[in-house]
């Protein structure tokens, strides 16, 4: 590889959040990582709360490079590198936090532990918009609830980025599936094989006795967190499960305990922060990419494309929610 120099983009504060355009050095694979051209980063909320210095758990040291998510392909390979090669096409939640440099860059250097061969049916830009997403909700409904054909689950906002992914998961699994969404996200998660429960409208009692006959749901995956988790609660079964990626803040626990409820906290960036547990989030991905290769699962894209120098606008899409589906920045 004859680059010696990338483009990348650097955060320098998190007071003025902006991001400037630098070329830096080519990173080189250290013994467990391949280096990777970086064709497209996939763009999470978690992002703009880096970049906007609001998520103080996963802040790097500045300068840093941001991004999460990542396809792209290896270029070259460290040492003891046995199950991935130059020009295999990968994907995986790979950096962008405290301790890694993220994806908002031409190359990367990656930790061969975090990265999965890509779906063969899915562009760079649709298999970037996978790997948080996926991730946050298998680790919810299969590594916690343990999610079994037939039970009853429900999601908590259906038709987010992780939400879509979890009414997908639940289905491929064979669960019979339920999700909260906003009326205008209604066909969403209906087109995903879900029953749509539109929250503004249905109180809780009133959807628990309608799809549960009053005995609640087995699983809950709630991805809103507040009121929707207190949701959750009051609609979970006697020794039910509920999972939660956005239990932050404070809670009354009395109505899930007096069920006998179990309640699991996802947090999806902890292998990259701490080391450990990452060969198990590769190990994901390649079950995400079977469901994907097999039309059980597809990302929900958002249409209007970004480029690396547009990555900033790309945040304030996330951030404003104005679009449906997951934003992907083109790096390549």
């Amino acid at each position: 590889m004859s680059q010696s120099t990338i483009r990348a983009l650097i955060l320098d504060d998190y007071a003025t959040n902006a991001f400037r355009e630098a070329q830096i050095s080519c990173p080189q694979p250290k013994a467990n990582e391949v280096l990777v051209r970086v064709v497209a980063s996939g763009v999470n909320p978690i992002d703009y709360k880096i970049r906007s210095g609001n998520a103080p758990y996963a802040m790097p040291e500045l300068p840093a490079i941001l991004g999460t998510d990542m396809a792209g392909v290896i270029e070259a390979v460290g040492a003891d590198i046995q199950h991935l090669a130059v020009g295999d096409e990968v994907y995986g939640m790979v950096g962008g936090v405290r301790g890694l440099p993220g994806s908002l860059a031409e190359y990367i250097a990656v930790d061969a532990d975090l990265l999965s061969r890509k779906p063969k049916n899915l562009s760079f830009r649709e298999a970037a918009a996978i790997p948080l997403v996926f991730l946050t909700a298998w680790e919810g409904l299969v590594d916690r609830a343990h999610v079994q054909a037939g039970q009853k689950v429900l999601v908590h906002g259906g038709a987010g980025g992780v939400g879509h992914m979890a009414v997908q998961i639940a289905k491929a699994l064979g669960a019979e599936v339920f999700a909260t969404v906003s009326p205008g996200k209604r066909s969403i998660v209906e087109g995903y094989g879900a029953t749509a429960i539109d929250y503004r409208d249905v109180p809780v009692e009133q959807y628990v006795n309608q799809y549960t006959a009053g005995k609640g749901f087995d699983v809950i995956y709630d991805t809103v967190g507040g009121k929707s988790l207190d949701d959750a609660f009051a609609a979970i079964r006697l020794y039910g499960h509920v999972t939660s990626c956005a239990a932050f803040g404070t809670h009354n626990l009395a109505t899930g305990s007096l069920r006998s409820a179990t309640l699991s906290g996802i947090f999806v960036l902890l292998p990259m922060l701490t080391g450990t547990g990452r060969k198990h989030h590769a190990e994901i991905l390649g079950y995400a990419t079977r469901l994907i290769e097999e039309g059980k699962v597809k990302p929900l894209m958002h249409p209007q494309r970004f480029t690396l120098s547009e990555a900033r606008q790309a945040h304030d899409a996330v951030e404003q929610g104005t679009g449906v589906g997951k934003v992907v920045i083109d790096i390549a």
